[in-house]
């Protein structure tokens, strides 16, 4: 490196060295480049990234394998750790142990599917207390939009929330009302003078051009698929478009699903306006043709909403990940499905080997994937600020948030060897390219037999983290 390794922190010996032949860092450019690279950390950041063999004063250092490829912490906004108040489903405990063993140092929790639900300071408050103590990876909180709650979205702001979620059709969840076409203008229009991002579940509450309801999953999958068409969820996405260009704040679409839908997002992003859209594994990596039929109707592992739609869109999901049209990859990690859980699909374990697994066939780049596994969700939440704590890269400064990839891999998915509390999963027994060998916060690997050292993140104004 010409000029030498650029350094930060103090003097004195490293605490650790990470020698890697391959490793995804970030280059001067501000993009992910894999290269060897020695990464050096003190006092839980990077301190420097050098050449692979460049001497470097350390306490200790680690030679990675070959054949294992030197990561950022994945970064996953988008999970629901339905804790407290449901102790039959994940907790943080469960669900933070299942994230550092995919390869996840940084979850943001989902205001929802918890006791009391994330709509004013106090019980975020009880979700701090819950977390405090009790996580294996670092975790932030997402806060909840509702009519009732607009009104405080300044003050769960400052009480560390690092953005608000709210939905434009009924979660099926008590105190969590949607917002009408209004109220999303209220709260974009608050979101903007605060400086802040309004994350949207946009699915229209229908009717749906057949006529059935969308919160109706019938008798098996081509009725559930009938409840929640791709017109319901464009028809909600051009409702938060309209609202963006009417207030300029800041929008994020969660979960996009549909190919027309991802249309609607390309050309808001071609109009310049602040929107930004994230997909998830299942859409990438399932599809409503591989939804087996059982006796009573379908498996209920495979239940989502959004739904899995036909594998075409999956493909047009591929495709707008290329063109940046979508900006992020994150799980809806959500276990699920039947037992009286919510909705959702478990992969907060699996996720990047899923995504790897499909995106390596296709010529995807590993450096396109941490780009969306990584960074993207870190910059989302406020995270990969300079002013704050600096998540989803290998850059000196930052976190030294790491995840041992080994690429050429393969295993079987086995529910026995998931932390999830709930071992459902629609990917059992399947071949996936990509083993997560390890992972480590703040400079030291995660056990999660051991006792959690995870830590609350906590905004704060102008996007500081403590």
């Amino acid at each position: 490196m010409t000029g030498g390794p650029r350094q930060e922190g103090g003097g004195g010996p490293l605490d650790v060295v990470l020698r890697a032949g391959r490793a995804v860092v970030l280059g001067g450019d501000g993009t992910e480049v894999e290269r060897a690279a020695a990464v050096g950390v003190r006092d839980g950041r990077v301190a420097v990234v050098t050449d692979v063999a460049a001497p470097l004063d350390a306490v200790r250092e680690v030679v990675v394998p070959d054949g294992v490829v030197l990561l950022p912490g994945l970064v996953d906004t988008h999970v629901h750790l339905q804790d407290p108040g449901h102790p039959g489903w994940e907790d943080f405990t469960s669900g933070t142990a299942a994230a550092a063993l995919g390869g996840v140092t940084t979850v943001v929790d989902m205001p929802l599917d918890c006791e009391p639900v994330t709509v004013d300071p106090a019980a975020l408050a009880v979700k701090v207390a819950a977390a405090t103590g009790r996580v294996h990876v670092d975790v932030g909180f997402w806060a909840g939009l509702t009519p009732d709650s607009l009104p405080l979205l300044g003050d769960l702001l400052a009480a560390g929330a690092l953005g608000a979620k709210c939905f434009l059709v009924d979660p099926g969840t008590p105190g969590f009302a949607p917002l009408t076409a209004a109220g999303l203008e209220a709260a974009l229009s608050a979101a903007r003078a605060l400086d802040a991002v309004v994350l949207v579940h946009a699915e229209d509450a229908g009717p749906s051009p057949d006529g059935s309801s969308p919160g109706d999953p019938g008798p098996s999958y081509a009725s559930w698929l009938a409840a929640r068409p791709p017109a319901l969820e464009d028809a909600a996405v051009a409702r938060v478009v309209e609202a963006v260009a009417r207030t300029g704040g800041r929008a994020h679409v969660v979960h996009v699903s549909s190919a027309s839908a991802a249309a609607l997002v390309a050309a808001a992003k071609a109009r310049g306006l602040p929107l930004t859209a994230e997909t998830c594994p299942h859409y990438l990596v399932l599809a409503a043709e591989d939804v087996p039929a059982t006796a009573t109707g379908f498996d209920p592992r495979f239940t989502v909403a959004p739904p899995l739609r036909e594998r075409a869109h999956a493909a047009a999901l591929w495709e707008a990940l290329r063109a940046g049209t979508l900006d992020l990859v994150v799980s809806d990690h959500s276990p699920g499905g039947g037992d009286g859980g919510p909705p959702g699909i478990a992969s907060l374990q699996l996720g990047l080997p899923l995504v790897w697994t499909v995106a390596r066939p296709r010529g995807v780049a590993l450096t396109d994937v941490v780009r969306w596994m990584c960074r993207a969700p870190a910059t989302l939440a406020g995270l990969a600020s300079p002013a704050g704590r600096r998540k989803g890269a290998i850059t000196p400064g930052a976190d030294a948030d790491l995840c041992l990839f080994a690429p050429d891999r393969r295993a079987a998915v086995d529910p026995r060897a998931l932390a999830q509390r709930r071992p459902d999963t629609p990917y059992t027994g399947r071949q996936l390219t990509g083993v997560v060998t390890g992972t480590w916060l703040a400079g030291r690997p995660v056990d999660v037999r051991g006792r959690p050292r995870g830590q609350v993140l906590l905004a704060r104004p102008h996007g500081k983290e403590s």
